[in-house]
């Protein structure tokens, strides 16, 4: 078995150790979809306008909770300075953390967020695209969740210096998230903004185990 398929096996067993690994974010995710009708009302009409947009934002905030240890355990307990030793470079191995990141939360809260739309109203056939923006928006999520993580080590308040650093980052990926989303309930082309979203997720996958890696051996150093 390959040094980088060792790492991925790795750390999607610490992701599960991480809280559980997908049942804090699916849980957060299921009580604020439960929560919304009682907010907006039980009128299926207004439910079903806003439900896959709603389950779309859920799910970005969702993908939040599970990043603020991504790179902190191994920081703390000195795996970090050994696999910056190893024969992966730092940028692989950050790409790895964040690979089965979106493997052990991300997926399963793709796969959630058609159901939590159709249950709030959506139309059914808004399910399967509803899963592809899913699914690149969480993997762009995860990306960027992980660039905040790496440079939140070694800080008190990680937490908060993630959302600070993320959360505007997530503005492009919701927006076009959204438009794709809202272009097809209308039964316009949503292959545009479908297609902004694919190449935001492909530039965060590229670039941020970059920042992810100096980040690292900056609070390393």
């Amino acid at each position: 078995m390959s040094a980088l398929a060792l790492l991925l096996r790795r750390e999607i067993a610490l992701a599960w150790g991480r809280g559980g690994g997908p049942l804090l974010a699916l849980g957060f995710y299921a009580a604020a979809v439960v929560m919304l009708p009682l907010a907006l009302g039980p009128e299926p009409a207004r439910l079903a306008a806003v439900a896959g947009g709603v389950a779309w934002v859920l799910l970005a905030l969702s993908s939040l909770l599970s990043l603020e240890r991504l790179f902190e355990r191994d920081f703390e307990d000195g795996a970090l300075d050994l696999l910056t030793l190893g024969p992966l470079p730092l940028e692989a191995v950050a790409a790895a953390k964040c690979l089965a990141q979106w493997l052990v939360a991300g997926a399963p809260l793709a796969l959630a967020a058609p159901v939590a739309a159709v249950a709030l109203g959506a139309s059914p056939r808004l399910a399967g695209p509803l899963l592809l923006v899913s699914a690149l928006g969480g993997l762009s999520f995860a990306f960027l969740g992980g660039t905040g993580a790496a440079l939140a080590l070694a800080s008190r308040r990680g937490g908060l210096l993630i959302a600070v650093v993320v959360l505007p980052l997530l503005t492009p990926p919701v927006i076009f998230g959204g438009a794709a989303l809202d272009r097809l309930a209308l039964g316009m082309a949503w292959g545009p903004p479908l297609a902004l979203l694919a190449a935001y997720a492909a530039a965060t996958v590229a670039l941020c185990p970059l920042a992810m890696a100096g980040a690292c051996r900056n609070a390393l150093s």
